[in-house]
């Protein structure tokens, strides 16, 4: 296996770093980041940017403007977020399929949802609108495991953790940018909830004239891809992958959605109404501080331990939470508010892309965009279970029970993939991080 790897290993991706010229330092060469990762983190952040927009201002506008009542608009959300888990396997198999088409699919994906911002200036009735979010979260499915698959394929497996964290952060970047740029819009046009559209609808379409552009295509393509048609249920076959799948599913079934948290926060703490909008920017501030350090981190002491440790910090936010249940003096409140802000984002570092690049070491090339979307689906279903047990377990016994009951779940969860990846821990050293994750 070691000398298959090093083969593979050996090929150069089309953003390999060159050879090194006399004299110049080897850490030049050992840090660089590819420009095909800059590049997608730059359409991630340009999107991100646009979506957070229309995320921002969307529940206002449908419950203010078209009286949607929030529970209907919080099912139509999960229901469209559970639909977008599932295409993710499907834009893993398009892209890898006749070699590797995975620019062409993440295109298609994200053209989908730039074409849902002007979508939304047209359509004024709350079924309309449903099916404006449906198309997006189709899109959204379908361009991330071939997004994904082509940081994967343009870095070299040592580096790949540094590679997902330097994406994430730019990403994150984004995510923080857009609801500033939201609040910024209807301050200057109050109530212009058309505005915020018409801007997202151009940032949208920047983004993706920058992927078409400066995101290379053909040279992502593995260099001896089967003839075969890829299928998914192969991809269990692989110990590695069958093992990640299983502890993303199982701790997402544990993890609670961020919004179930946020409220959580305030409800518990007593926190004013007015700081739940910045309780996001909280967390996507920490995580864009620490996605880089962490991912590089990863790399260096093993990318399996550093994704159990992230749930530790999640546990730990959960324990906190669990441990006030009031408000009390408001300087305390608040700083328990920022310590579990800090330990959620500090969850999302440590996990988010460092289980893309744990993903990505366990299978071929070829099979790229199918295993990154297989764990990824894995982990989207275990969380959009645990948010329908969350729902129902607040509303049957109250917010304490539930989140006691998912502090034991995810205390189980994390011994549980801990001992099932006990055997990936012993190797931690750079060199061998791509046998650790095969």
């Amino acid at each position: 296996m070691y000398l298959a790897d090093s083969r593979r290993q050996a090929r150069p991706s089309a953003d390999a770093a060159p050879a090194l010229a006399p004299g110049r330092p080897a850490r030049t060469t050992a840090t660089r980041i590819a420009p095909t990762v800059l590049a997608l983190g730059t359409v991630s952040l340009i999107t991100d940017v646009s979506s957070e927009m229309v995320t921002a201002v969307l529940p206002l506008y449908l419950v203010t403007a078209l009286g949607v009542s929030p529970l209907g608009f919080g099912v139509l959300d999960g229901v469209f977020n559970g639909a977008s888990a599932t295409l993710r396997l499907l834009g893993g198999l398009l892209g890898d399929r006749a070699g590797g088409h995975h620019k062409t699919v993440a295109t298609l994906g994200y053209g989908l949802s730039a074409l849902c911002r002007p979508a939304l200036l047209l359509v004024r009735t709350a079924p309309l609108i449903g099916l404006v979010l449906a198309v997006d979260r189709v899109g959204k499915g379908l361009r991330t495991a071939p997004r994904d698959a082509m940081i994967s394929l343009a870095t070299p497996p040592e580096r790949r953790g540094r590679a997902f964290g330097v994406h994430r952060a730019m990403d994150t970047a984004g995510a923080l940018t857009g609801p500033l740029l939201a609040f910024l819009v209807l301050r200057g046009a109050p109530g212009g909830f058309h505005a915020v559209f018409t801007v997202s609808s151009y940032v949208a379409a920047l983004g993706v004239l920058v992927l078409v552009l400066l995101v290379p295509g053909r040279g992502l393509r593995p260099a001896a891809a089967p003839t075969a048609r890829p299928r998914a249920h192969g991809l269990l076959r692989l110990p590695a992958l069958r093992r990640t799948t299983a502890c993303a599913a199982l701790l997402g079934l544990a993890t609670v959605s961020d919004s179930f948290l946020y409220l959580l926060l305030q409800r518990r703490l007593e926190l004013p109404l007015a700081w739940f909008p910045l309780l996001p920017l909280g967390t996507a501030a920490v995580y864009l501080t620490l996605a880089v350090p962490l991912g590089v981190l990863a790399d260096r002491i093993g990318r399996r331990r550093m994704f159990v440790l992230g749930h530790g910090a999640l546990l730990a936010a959960y324990g906190l939470l669990l441990a006030r249940p009031g408000g009390g003096p408001s300087t305390t409140a608040t700083a328990t508010a920022g310590t579990v802000l800090l330990l959620h984002g500090l969850f999302y570092a440590a996990t988010d892309g460092v289980l893309a690049a744990v993903a990505a070491g366990s299978v071929p090339e070829h099979r790229q965009g199918a295993g990154l979307a297989l764990v990824g689906t894995g982990q989207a279903a275990g969380r959009f279970a645990c948010s329908l047990a969350v729902g129902a377990l607040w509303s049957r016994w109250g917010d304490t029970a539930a989140l006691a009951v998912m502090t034991a779940a995810l205390t189980t969860a994390v011994a549980a993939a801990a001992a099932l990846l006990r055997p990936a821990f012993g190797r931690p050293s750079p060199d061998r991080q791509e046998s650790e994750d095969s």
